[in-house]
């Protein structure tokens, strides 16, 4: 934990703040009745809470996850896998969660421990499920690792457990995940905004909301996490200017705005002046406004909400006003702090990269495509079938939904916006890439481009191209990370070197989690 910068120099003089392994964690799932909004349901938790408790770490760090699923609710899957979104997993490529690409789920009843370094990461990341729509019943949460020499460290004061801000939507029924359950997800709306996890929804006017605490002439770093499921959000604080310094665990020159649109699995870290005196006739609360792009869009009933309060304020809902035209982040004005450069030429010229991926994107029915094919889990995951020797990305399982990719080749790709005329935010495992056109733009940046893990693929007429580096041996999945556009079909896994990827070596424990989930019934799943 890095709390304030007296602590932050005792943990640097301290071997705690030297990379190490850490002690073994257990992450206990259950099912439990919850009411985050004052809508009582049944709901996936871990450690008995909602969302999944704050994990942190240092840079350099081993850290070792153990997995126990107690999950018993035929309402919701039983079986889970969990992913470590933004965490490259280099050399570890079994410890990724993507279920059916890098491993079977775990059996309700059994455990299975997540062991894996940070590496040279540092930043703002979250876990999750990652088996069919299972986060969206709760199984999300987030992570942070520390950097304790991070270039950024004279911009604020505080970093710690408090300034971790998550946006979840949440639904009072639990997701539809199999026959038994025909209508799709994709087809209701989600039923309030939690932040932090409080929120109200419109038939309950009386729920708590989340309040952050600020002290007057301090400065925080926050940590904004989107565990969302479906809708970006815009997010902004009445009379506060936020100083964005990292997007997606990627640090960034600093820019300063009033709004940040953030999609489902990305991560920002803004640094707030805390510069409002408290006086007397004014409150000293300000709201936290993350308002959706779809579904009860506004705040009344203070909805999509959530408390900035300054010490010594008295306990009172804010009167502040929404600011309906802010200064909003523009992605292609983001620029990355260290090695800036995208890989590859500066240009779009054929030879500017090794490899051109160029990918389109279509929707027939309930059904997503890439390329012509929708992605359906393999009966093996892509890895096991890596490990048998099976080193022809062209042969691999789901057919058509597996592309192979050379070892240390630069590797652009380009995706459409508007299918389905919504946006969608697509998401690569193993990596970071550098967003060379972003949506809305239609120029290109190769010298100092935002990198990130998740970008926005805009609307009709756009082509958000990314560029990145194979630098990791592995089946990756890339994604949209809407959780009901994963499960119908929108998905491809990138076999990256798969001659190298054979030699990798899981735990035995990894080798026992395919016979045993094959071997439940499918009401068990």
């Amino acid at each position: 934990m890095v709390p304030t910068k007296i602590s932050l120099i005792a943990l640097i003089l301290s071997s705690g703040a030297s990379a190490a392994i850490r002690p073994i964690q257990d992450l206990v799932l259950d099912n439990e009745v919850i009411a985050p909004d004052g809508f009582r349901r049944p709901a996936v938790v871990v450690n008995g809470s909602f969302p999944a408790p704050l994990l942190t770490a240092w840079k350099g760090d081993t850290v070792r996850f153990n997995v126990i699923d107690k999950l018993a609710q035929h309402l919701m899957n039983k079986t889970t896998t969990i992913h470590w979104h933004g965490i490259f997993q280099q050399h570890t490529n079994w410890a990724d969660g993507a279920a059916m690409v890098s491993q079977c789920p775990i059996a309700s009843g059994h455990s299975f421990l997540y062991d894996f370094s940070t590496g040279q990461q540092a930043g703002t990341f979250w876990y999750h499920s990652h088996l069919k729509q299972q986060y969206c019943d709760g199984l999300r949460g987030p992570l942070v690792v520390y950097d304790p020499e991070d270039p950024h460290r004279h911009l604020y004061d505080h970093d710690d457990e408090n300034t971790v801000i998550t946006l979840s939507d949440w639904y009072h029924t639990p997701a539809n995940i199999d026959q038994r359950f025909p209508q799709q997800c994709s087809n209701r709306e989600f039923n309030s905004t939690l932040i932090n996890g409080r929120g109200r929804w419109i038939g309950d006017p009386t729920a708590e909301l989340a309040v952050i605490t600020v002290e007057y002439g301090h400065r925080y770093r926050f940590r904004l996490v989107s565990m969302s499921c479906d809708p970006d959000y815009v997010f902004q604080i009445d009379e506060h200017n936020l100083t964005v310094i990292e997007a997606d665990g990627q640090n960034t020159e600093p820019l300063t705005v009033d709004a940040i649109d953030i999609f489902a699995g990305q991560r920002y870290s803004f640094v707030l002046d805390a510069n409002k005196p408290v006086r007397p006739g004014v409150t000293g609360n300000y709201w936290i406004r993350a308002n959706p792009g779809f579904g009860p869009n506004n705040f009344t009933g203070f909805i999509n909400s959530a408390i900035l309060r300054y010490v010594g304020a008295s306990n009172e809902f804010p009167r502040t006003e929404w600011n309906q035209r802010p200064r909003m982040l523009n992605e292609s004005d983001l620029h990355a702090l260290e090695d800036p450069k995208a890989p590859g030429k500066p240009s779009q010229n054929p030879d500017a990269v090794n490899v051109t991926v160029n990918l389109n994107f279509t929707k027939v029915g309930d059904s997503y495509f890439v390329n012509g094919h929708s992605f359906v889990p393999p009966p093996l995951p892509v890895l096991l079938q890596i490990l048998h020797h099976q080193t022809d990305p062209r042969k691999l399982l789901p057919y058509g939904s597996v592309i192979g990719l050379p070892r240390n080749a630069s590797v652009q790709v380009t995706m459409p916006g508007g299918v389905d005329d919504i946006p969608h935010p697509l998401h690569l495992h193993g990596h970071a890439f550098s967003v060379v056109r972003s949506a809305e733009s239609t120029s290109y940046n190769y010298d100092n481009p935002v990198r990130r893990d998740t970008v926005n693929t805009g609307f009709d007429g756009d082509n958000v191209t990314i560029r990145f580096e194979t630098d990791n041996p592995g089946p990756w999945f890339l994604h949209c990370h809407i959780d009901s556009h994963l499960n119908a079909g929108f998905a491809i896994v990138f076999a990256e070197d798969t001659n190298t990827t054979q030699y990798e070596k899981p735990p035995q424990s990894w080798d026992e989690l395919c016979p045993i989930y094959d071997r439940l019934p499918e009401k068990d799943h």
